[in-house]
């Protein structure tokens, strides 16, 4: 499947597909689902230019077919106005590993169920220890999106581009930059919706709630105006702001309303007039990927859904945002998902529960060969007191990254086992949700902008991702 030269690439999609020069042209549709797992493979395998001019020609096919990246920025201010309905929650799929099998299956859930309001997004964490750049990720979806015949706006999300209190302590602009760097790169990439996470700089020891949010809004406004200087032309980027960390205390009302004042007046300073955030994460009872009994099970969590309720309703009504995000959902049990939309959450990050899928159906030779790899390659990490089933289950998600040819090159029959579960899994989450039958609103709601590129002439180099926090559901 992997093409060694541009003309071996392009030919193989002959007669259905032609390159001439800056133009691809779709000569068959029909035959689209036949190529997109060939482009797929050599977006993510393939040696420099070979690479760069497969994720260019998935881009046009997506530009040309209608599968466009986009922002959900107007869907959430309408619903902040009052103008579009608040009962319905919209996840946000973080996928790791096997990401072409993945999509495809929350694609295939998505179209059976009219699903417009839905989310793939990776953080800055996730994005090294699976090395998945902005560029693969979303060229790998579009392939997806071919494959299964999936058309519409596609929300592509910088998911926690966090801002490390460590690096930040030791040089604040070097971090700050690096931050700005990689939302640079994922915009140009089509990552048209970034949460900036500065919430690590909350300082709880301050005696006020303005200083103990103050580096927290005003670094997350300096980012806001950031993006807002280099959002694609016809393009307002979704931004979310975070309050409180994932796994800290419970967030509240005065918390919110001490960022959001803080943050509001220093955006207007630094970026009159331009929008600022349209949605709020904040913390109610969750931890990225669950908590960790020994045996490796994880314990049952309880969300503090009437503290979300209030923090949502605060956002709404009071600063005309589409709402409050939880993080860390995807390990709850089934029953609490219908609570979510019930509760008028905006929006819900998952991640572990789909990794959890896979690791489950995997065939236990190849399970056990990435065990050994974890323990040997990450034994460094396991902590004092840790049983191994615990170290293995918070570690295996770094196994993405390096063996992710050996995951992509398993055989057919698992990727469809395990793509039939995921979209089991995907189908009844958009239920309990409540984002069913949600296309046309979301059509109604989302600016389509087409935005062509030029063919790469020249291999894209790429520098080492510094990544934030290891975090992400």
């Amino acid at each position: 499947m992997e093409a060694t030269s541009v003309h071996e690439l392009t030919t193989r999609l002959q007669p259905d597909i032609t390159v001439e020069g800056d133009r691809v042209a779709l000569n068959t549709p029909q035959a689209l689902p036949r190529h997109a797992a060939y482009l797929a493979w050599n977006a993510v395998f393939a040696d420099g230019l070979v690479r760069d001019v497969a994720r260019w020609i998935l881009w046009e096919l997506g530009q040309e077919v209608g599968i466009l990246p986009a922002s959900i920025h107007d869907l959430y201010m309408a619903r902040g106005r009052g103008e579009a309905p608040t009962t319905f929650t919209v996840p946000a799929i973080n996928v790791r590993g096997m990401t072409f099998t993945v999509a495809r299956a929350a694609f295939r859930a998505a179209n059976r169920l009219d699903v417009g309001a839905l989310i793939f997004e990776i953080a800055r964490s996730e994005m090294g220890y699976t090395s998945q750049r902005p560029a693969e990720y979303t060229s790998v979806l579009i392939a997806a999106a071919l494959a299964e015949g999936y058309r519409g706006p596609l929300f592509v999300q910088g998911d926690h581009f966090q801002v490390s209190a460590k690096r930040f302590a030791e040089d604040p602009e070097g971090e700050v930059e690096a931050v700005r760097q990689l939302t640079a790169e994922a915009m140009a990439a089509g990552f048209y919706n970034i949460d900036i996470d500065t919430s690590t700089l909350v300082d709880l020891e301050r005696p006020t709630l303005d200083e103990q949010q103050r580096l927290n809004y005003e670094l997350c406004a300096r980012l806001t105006a950031f993006v807002r200087s280099a959002e694609p032309e016809g393009i307002t980027v979704s931004l979310g702001g975070e309050i409180g960390e994932v796994g800290g205390k419970n967030s509240t009302v005065e918390e919110l309303r001490a960022f959001m004042d803080g943050y509001l007046r220093t955006l207007e300073s630094v970026a009159p007039g331009q929008p600022g955030i349209s949605k709020i994460s904040v913390q109610t009872g969750t931890s990225h990927g669950g908590v960790v009994l020994p045996d490796g099970s994880l314990a049952q969590v309880k969300v503090d859904f009437e503290t979300l309720a209030r923090l949502g309703r605060a956002a709404r009504e009071e600063y005309g945002l589409g709402g409050a995000v939880q993080h860390g959902a995807s390990t709850l049990p089934d029953e609490a998902f219908d609570k979510f939309p019930a509760c008028e959450t905006l929006e819900i990050h998952l991640a572990t529960g789909f990794q959890n899928i896979i690791y489950d159906l995997i065939p236990e030779e190849f399970r056990d060969h990435v065990y050994a790899f974890v323990r040997e390659t990450f034994a460094d990490e396991w902590k004092e007191g840790q049983t191994e089933d615990q170290f293995i289950y918070k570690t295996r998600k770094k196994a993405f990254g390096p063996l992710k040819r050996e995951w992509w090159s398993l055989p057919a029959e698992v990727h469809e086992r395990i793509g039939a579960a995921l979209e089991a899994k995907f189908a009844f989450l958009f239920e309990k949700l409540n984002v069913v039958n949600t296309r046309g609103l979301v059509n109604r709601h989302t600016r389509r902008v087409t935005h062509r590129r030029p063919r790469p002439t020249e291999a894209r180099e790429e520098a080492e991702l510094h990544v934030g926090s290891d975090l992400a559901d």
